[in-house]
């Protein structure tokens, strides 16, 4: 008589995706407050293709993950909500009818994240602007979008050469205070302790640069664009919040 054991085949394959749908379904019954961001992405990632798709969808966990990034500042919740977007965000890139003519002075990866960064300046600055719905949301982040392509158009498409106004005329060009510029710089620096923002701060407002041309120019600094991108959302957090000790310090 054979005396081995008997072991039924086990289809690891199977029971994972078993464990993962179990995992789903049981965070389902979880309010959104309560869920942890990475299981608010996972939800999210599932309603946004049933949006994409024209089907039926939940857009409370992209709400939630909304609500945590611009509300209670969470760079988390911000890093996991354009995870989210991206897909949709590079499809309305691939269909603008100013694409071709849009590539020839930026890159797609630079278009978006300016509309990101244009969506969080939105809602950052203007306390009454809301979302109740995930569709809500995406037609501003679209706005944004066509608003960042429309606007290097547009300042491409002007002529690089201005003639400069004779003297005494009115536009004549003055010469700035720079004790005044000084002062500004230092009031900003002081409310920044982190070194890159600080770098980064400088480069853009006292400098004058734009983010791409920071890549640029600063390669061994900072490797891609959207580096700088999220450290100027830091760096106007900051500023926001602490307004009131910038005029105080500067009056």
């Amino acid at each position: 008589m054979n005396n081995t054991i008997y072991k039924p085949y086990i289809d690891w394959t199977e029971k994972l995706a078993i464990t993962c749908l179990d995992n789903l379904s049981l965070s389902e019954h979880l309010e959104p407050a309560a869920m942890s961001l990475a299981a608010l992405e996972e939800h999210s990632m599932r309603e946004i293709n049933n949006f994409w798709r024209g089907s039926a969808y939940n857009d409370r966990y992209c709400l939630e993950i909304l609500r945590r990034a611009i509300l209670q500042g969470d760079q988390h919740a911000w890093d996991c909500l354009q995870r989210c977007f991206s897909g949709i965000l590079r499809g309305w890139m691939h269909r603008h009818p100013s694409r071709e003519a849009a590539n020839c002075f930026d890159s797609e990866e630079n278009y978006m994240a300016q509309a990101f960064e244009r969506f969080w300046l939105a809602t950052a600055c203007h306390d009454k602007l809301e979302f109740e719905t995930l569709a809500a949301a995406l037609r501003y982040l679209r706005a944004c979008l066509n608003g960042a392509i429309l606007d290097t158009l547009r300042a491409y498409s002007r002529s690089k050469e201005v003639p400069l106004p004779e003297p005494g005329e009115a536009g004549e060009p003055l010469m700035e205070d720079s004790y005044e510029a000084g002062e500004v710089w230092e009031a900003i620096r002081a409310l920044l302790p982190d070194v890159q923002e600080q770098r980064v701060a400088y480069l853009l407002y006292h400098c004058g640069l734009k983010p791409r041309e920071i890549v640029c120019f600063c390669p061994q600094e900072f490797s891609e664009v959207r580096e700088v991108y999220r450290l100027r959302r830091n760096i106007v957090h900051r500023l926001l919040r602490n307004a009131a000790s910038i005029r105080w310090r500067l009056d």
